[in-house]
């Protein structure tokens, strides 16, 4: 499962870094890919992961989810 998020915010490697690590630990996601100059996640998952979920995880990570 491959879903994609714009997150605002991110500005650095540092970015990609938090919210990748953040995204990560959610149960069930596989991979992280960050396109910094996009402001945008993708996420594969062994699941459909909630919207709310990644939203607290990008929060963590000192970030906005603009939308999914």
């Amino acid at each position: 499962m491959v879903s994609t998020y714009q997150v605002q915010g991110m500005t650095c490697g540092h970015c990609v870094n938090a919210v990748s690590t953040e995204i990560g630990a959610i149960e069930g996601v596989t991979d992280v890919q960050v396109d910094l100059a996009a402001g945008r996640v993708t996420v594969t998952s062994e699941k459909p992961l909630s919207e709310d979920a990644v939203r607290a995880a990008v929060d963590e990570a000192g970030y906005e989810l603009a939308g999914a």
